[in-house]
């Protein structure tokens, strides 16, 4: 009868051990794949100070990891423990980083020597910490069947008296810390073992980061560490009473196990050195169990009376393992049923992906590339002409700018002021475009700030130095000198909207070429794994568009020239009406002594009434003989104020400046309609019909040595690595799918077995 008890005992061992090695590899799969499942584990977090590497080293029963203030883990530490009664000593592998299917045996100073390595590693580096767990395999005669993961320890806020550059770099490791604590907690299938160093359950520092992913603590167990050290501090039997039994409001929530657990870990490290506490493993193992007979005899004393049964079993190493092994083999054993779909269907997508890479390696031959190249080529064209036309397939929200955006990342029109037209000025500002409407949003914007802009101040001095000298007389000519004037302003006010506007429209050109990539892949047309291809593309699409653009700044560029170099009377004055009326009146005033400079007034004696009545008298008989004479006379006046006279007087300076300004108004018409017409000549409409031809000559060059365009060496090395990791891949899940279903018959015929 003992040998059939014997023999059960064993069976249903190696059944728990099967369990607990095709979750560890199921784990161990997750990490290296990033595959859709997880296996149930134990997630240990705490603060620095609460004793946590501690905790971990005492469920395993050995002493392995860097324990001590600060931070002392910078990567999770997943370790797989297994129990097994033949190993006196415990036997670990390091799994590696690369393949998690290589295992490397290593003693318990090389692992050790290995994470300390891997934490003076990251302290150097910018980010100090590593989510990529260190995965240990263990078997141990004092090991549970457990899988626990060791996280960083939470940093707790800097002192408020802490200098300003230490305090930044303490809160910048704690917000790393928390948020990568806070990553491995989202996973559903572990169980959170939330360690508090404190003596009031109402003081929340690692529940307070729990709640936030677990609020109700429904897959908690909450450990208050360092029962030894707070059992002194307790004057009164009921704040022991409230301590060891918390109301479940102050716990904010139902936690796993219904109370907390309460640990005590001996101080002192394991090995031969003079301050070493403990000889051998076994001693530190003994150690601990002598300190849980100590707690509760401390508590008894405190107390004045035994502790219930519910109590002691949560007082200890022993009780925390015997309850985390439970729940973990409950949680293994409810899990398989929901595995095997899971791993059947990572089994199907890896299948296909593995039929992919295949039927790739199939394409890659001479003809069926350049077949490729030409179907992507149409397809591109295609993709581009529909966004040109108008579009709404692309999400705007991803790919459209507003007025603002487009002015930040393609430059805006600036005049010689410096300043800017208010975007809500413009129609469509705030709607976020690409393509042809933004591109018609661009020209309206040009036509709206360039139509708006006046002719710049004009000052007396550049009136002066635009007279000059005659080579034939000493006389001025205004004409000219508003000739001169006009053509300077206008160049100097025109020249930088044109390249302005070249570097908008080639900025709302080149981001045709994301969206297009964006639309072939959604439609399946995209060439994948293909980027020596797709930058010969990329560089040819933009090469084209800006040798378009500048050709087409060029040509507005001659016509700037031309029409700033000579005056053409019937081009530039485009307003004839408004400048003779200006100058009839000009004339008709000409002799009003208030108008006409200074030296008339010199020359014109005082009227005395008698001649003033004499001239009355002329004036009653003259005929139009008279009205002659005194045009003549105001013509006269108006030359001694206008040609002959070189002080500049106010009439003069009227006179420029409406030349000037119906010479600019002029220029600004022409050139306004001239840039507008070319950019839309020679720019967009080459992308549509010059573009295509462009694009299949580039195509040509290189159809003589395919493997050049579409570098299919290197592809061929990509897919043949892919594949190879795929068909790993595809080996251990069927591994794995296979024993998950003998696992779960198992199970069955075990349950169908019991009476």
């Amino acid at each position: 009868m003992e040998e059939v008890g014997g023999e059960k005992k064993i069976g249903k061992m190696e059944k728990e051990w099967d369990l607990y090695e095709a979750f560890n590899e199921l784990h161990g799969l997750a990490q290296e794949f990033s595959t859709p499942f997880e296996a149930p584990a134990i997630l240990v977090v705490g603060h620095q100070t609460d004793g946590k590497s501690a905790l971990v080293e005492a469920l395993m029963g050995f002493q392995f990891n860097h324990v001590g203030g600060g931070t002392k883990t910078r990567r999770p530490i997943t370790l797989h423990m297994k129990y097994n009664p033949d190993c006196e000593s415990p036997l670990c592998f390091l799994v590696s980083d690369s393949d998690s299917s290589l295992l490397q045996h290593k003693s318990l100073e090389a692992i050790q020597a290995f994470i300390e390595a891997e934490n003076m590693r990251l302290e150097s580096e910018p980010c100090q910490f590593s989510s990529k767990e260190i995965i240990i395999k263990v078997e141990y005669k004092y090991c549970p069947n457990l899988t626990i993961i060791d996280t960083p320890g939470l940093i707790a806020p800097a002192p408020a008296r802490t200098p300003g550059r230490k305090s930044h770099s303490l809160q910048a490791q704690a917000s790393a810390v928390e948020s990568l604590v806070r990553a491995k907690m989202q996973h559903k299938e572990f169980i959170i073992l939330c360690l508090e160093d404190c003596s009031d359950w109402s003081i929340a520092t690692t529940r307070r980061v729990v709640m936030q992913v677990d609020p109700e603590l429904s897959r908690t167990v909450i450990v208050s560490t360092k029962l030894d050290t707070k059992i002194p501090q307790f004057a009164r039997t009921s704040d022991v009473e409230v301590f060891l039994s918390p109301p479940a409001c102050t716990l904010d929530g139902f936690i796993l196990g219904d109370s907390p657990f309460f640990t005590s870990v001996p101080s002192g490290r394991v090995g031969s050195s003079p301050d070493s506490v403990f000889r051998s493993n076994d001693e530190f193992k003994k150690a601990i169990c002598l300190r849980e007979v100590e707690d509760i005899s401390s508590l008894e004393e405190k107390l004045g009376r035994p502790l219930s049964k519910q109590e002691r079993s949560r007082m200890g190493i022993s009780s925390l393992r015997l309850f985390l092994e439970e729940l973990l083999q409950k949680r293994f054993i409810n899990s398989v049923p929901l595995i095997i779909p899971l791993l059947e269907k990572e089994h199907r997508n890896t299948t296909r992906n593995l039929n992919e890479i295949n039927e790739e390696f199939s394409m890659l031959n001479e003809l069926n590339l350049k077949e490729k190249g030409r179907h992507f080529h149409d397809q591109f064209l295609t993709k581009l002409s529909l966004l040109l036309k108008g579009s709404i397939v692309a999400p705007p929200d991803k790919f459209g700018e507003t007025l603002q955006d487009e002015r930040v990342n393609g430059g805006a029109f600036t005049g010689p002021d410096g300043l800017q037209f208010p975007p809500k000025l413009i129609p469509n500002a705030a709607m976020r475009l690409y393509g042809g409407a933004q591109y018609h949003r661009a020209m309206a914007e040009f036509r709206f700030v360039v139509g708006g802009t006046k002719c710049p101040q004009i000052t007396r001095e550049e009136i002066v130095n635009a007279c000059g000298v005659e080579d034939i007389h000493d006389g001025t000519n205004y004409s000219r000198t508003a000739c001169v004037i006009a053509v300077s302003k206008a160049r100097d006010t025109f020249e930088p909207f044109l390249h302005q506007l070249g570097h908008r429209l080639l900025h709302i050109l080149k981001r045709l070429l994301p969206i297009c990539i964006y639309l072939l892949q959604k439609d399946g047309e995209y060439l994948s794994r293909n980027e020596g291809f797709l930058g010969r593309v990329t560089s040819a699409f933009n090469n084209f568009a800006e040798s378009t653009e500048k050709s087409c700044r060029e040509k507005c560029m001659e016509d700037l020239v031309s029409t700033t170099r000579y005056v053409s009377w019937s081009l530039h004055n485009k307003n004839r009406a408004g400048l003779r009326h200006f100058l009839d009146s000009f004339g008709a005033s000409a002799t009003d002594p208030s108008v006409l400079g200074d030296s008339t007034q010199k020359e014109k004696p005082e009227t005395t009434p008698k001649m003033a009545a004499k001239s009355s008298h002329l004036a009653s008989g003259m005929d139009s003989n008279g009205s002659a004479q005194l045009a003549e006379t105001r013509l006269a006046d108006l030359l001694d104020n206008t040609l002959w006279n070189r002080r500049l007087a106010p009439s003069s300076e009227r006179i420029v400046y409406a030349l000037v300004q119906q010479i600019f108004h002029g220029i600004k018409e022409y050139f306004l309609a001239s840039a507008e017409l070319k950019f839309n000549c020679f720019l967009l409409m080459p992308i549509v019909d010059k573009l295509p031809e462009r694009l299949r000559e580039d195509l040509s060059k290189f159809e003589d040595d395919v493997d050049t365009i579409f570098d299919a060496a290197s592809l061929r090395s990509s897919l043949d690595q892919r594949k190879r990791d795929m068909e790993i891949e595809l080996k251990r899940i069927r591994r794995l799918k296979d024993k998950f279903k003998q696992i779960h018959t198992q199970l069955y015929h075990d349950i169908k077995s019991v009476p």
